[in-house]
């Protein structure tokens, strides 16, 4: 269905906001919600009516209904001051009370009057208005109910509770939109293709799996599947023992929800590269930043953030930009590529924008936390972390991060079991060898060198490039009496970061004690830094 007003155009079928003929960007729930409000411009739509169509009931805040309010109006050239398109009812909601064209929603045919007396004659049957459901161009995933393979219809109670858990938990994930229970348990029992169950509920993708419980021991596996190609994008097995079933059943699923997450990034981020660069709206541009941010190189972090830059100039509210925007900075500033001093400020205002446009985006938790780490807040720092991880206990990069922080603060064994839980719930994770560099610092602060040496080396195998890592390996190296390997890795670690220097490790790295710093940098200089 197309709605004409003004000079501006929208086309259900396409999914597009034109005007003048030129294509708007708009993101998808930007896009749900000015559809819902003009398919109910006849009456005042409440905020709990958005939140249950474009949100499918999930709980937001007030200022990201805002944000995508304001993104909303912008797109149809319209304010918050003159309100001439969408406009505020105060304590009630929002109304679309822009003019449409007569013929942009045709009425319906009316049964027409019996010529002869008799009955009525049935009316050629009209398609009905569409049903528009939440956010399902791009981002939105089924998990259908994991099937019994126990043979004993007891059992499934443990299947469906392990489905359940893994809907509740992606459903955390603030950058997707997981569908309903009651709408996914519908297919329980039945054979239904993949791109059957793509139509009936708006998906892309789709999260199956099975369970076998037999006596202590339990058997899940799980799979994501492309609806479009029919393809497995990823697909694990897990063998636990039953000794606590509710213990066994969160940890499976958060290893499941955190292996997930990277491939639905990998999965978008496909897509649109696929799209020219005219036609790549703002979540195309973050999914493909993401992919060069997952890459911790110099060049790729310019890259995602001129990406991100782009992004949030089609909607300068856009959190998720503003978050992951403010984590390529500081990153970018801890391996040594940009001044630490002059990116602090900027990181901060990305950081504070998105948690502004979206206070439960745990990205946006996340990037502030790395920012008052080298603000050296050090318990503010934890505090977002932490809230990170209880928004969504999945978030492996956070976990990661987290542990370093502890690291810095002297918490070391800490910080080792956050970068090993990271580890567990992700060892795919392309941020994978971080969480290696990770353990190796924490294993150097325990004065642990061959596992710092034995961690290091594996970060350094996922990601050569890692600036981090190199640093851990020629101060364990060091420390531990490895002359050769010291020497070996600080010609890498020059080249990595060719203005690393002892100066440069003493005001820049966020130590917390003293101690810890002359430690770092006394092995760095027994290696031969200067």
């Amino acid at each position: 269905m197309r709605f004409l007003f003004s000079d501006h155009e929208l086309d259900t079928d396409l999914r597009e906001l034109r005007r003048g003929g030129e294509r708007i960007a708009v993101e998808p729930q930007v896009f749900d919600l000015l559809v819902h409000l003009i398919q109910h411009r006849d009456h005042v739509v409440s905020k709990d009516d958005l939140i249950e169509t474009v949100w499918g009931g999930r709980i937001v805040s007030e200022s990201t209904l805002t944000s995508r309010i304001n993104a909303a109006r912008r797109a149809v050239g319209d304010s918050g001051e003159r309100q001439q398109v969408i406009r505020t009812i105060a304590r009630k909601g929002f109304r679309f009370v822009g003019e449409l064209a007569p013929d942009a929603a045709p009425p319906r045919e009316r049964t027409p009057e019996p010529a002869n007396g008799g009955a009525p004659q049935q009316a050629e049957a009209q398609p009905s208005e569409p049903t528009l459901r939440p956010a399902l161009d791009r981002i939105a995933i089924a998990v259908l109910p994991f099937t019994n393979m126990s043979g004993d219809r007891e059992q499934d109670y443990f299947s469906d509770g392990i489905t359940e858990d893994i809907i509740t938990a992606l459903s955390r994930l603030r950058w997707f939109y997981c569908i309903a229970r009651n709408s996914s348990f519908v297919y329980k029992g039945r054979a239904v293709h993949l791109k059957e169950i793509g139509e009936e509920l708006g998906v892309h993708y789709v999260v199956e799996g099975s369970v076998r419980k037999e006596g202590g021991h339990v058997r899940i596996t799980a799979q994501l599947n492309d609806v479009a190609t029919g393809s497995h994008l990823w697909a694990e097995r897990y063998d636990r023992d039953l000794a606590d079933v509710f213990a066994v059943q969160d940890e499976i699923t958060q290893a499941v929800v955190a292996a997930i997450e990277p491939q639905l990034y990998a999965a978008e981020n496909f897509r649109a590269q696929r799209k020219g660069p005219d036609n790549m709206d703002a979540w195309d541009l973050v999914v493909r930043a993401l992919s060069h941010y997952w890459r911790v190189t110099r060049q790729d972090h310019l890259v995602a953030q001129a990406l991100l830059e782009k992004a949030i100039a089609f909607d300068p509210q856009y959190g998720r930009a503003l978050g992951l925007l403010a984590a390529t900075h500081i990153f970018s500033a801890h391996m040594g590529w940009v001044d630490m001093a002059a990116t602090l400020p900027v990181a901060e205002r990305a950081a504070l924008a998105a948690i502004h446009a979206d206070s439960e985006d745990p990205w946006a938790h996340y990037a502030l936390g790395s920012v008052y780490l080298f603000e050296r807040r050090f318990d503010d720092s934890l505090a977002e972390f932490e809230l990170a991880l209880r928004l969504n206990p999945s978030f492996s990069p956070a976990r990661g991060i987290y542990g370093v922080a502890l690291a810095y603060c002297g918490r070391w064994e800490e910080g080792d079991r956050a970068a090993r839980h990271a580890l567990l719930l992700s060892p795919r994770d392309p941020f994978a060898g971080i969480y290696d560099g990770v353990a190796a610092y924490c294993q150097f602060v325990g004065r642990n060198y061959t596992e710092a040496i034995r961690f290091a080396r594996e970060a350094l195998r996922l990601r050569p490039d890692f600036v981090g890592a190199h640093r851990v390996l020629t101060a364990a190296a060091a420390m531990a009496g490895q002359d050769d390997l010291a020497a070996s890795s600080l010609e890498a670690l020059r080249m990595a970061q060719p203005g690393v220097s002892l100066s440069w490790l003493e005001s820049e790295m966020p130590f917390k004690l003293d101690e810890e710093r002359e430690h770092y940098v006394g092995a760095l200089r027994r290696a031969g830094l200067g």
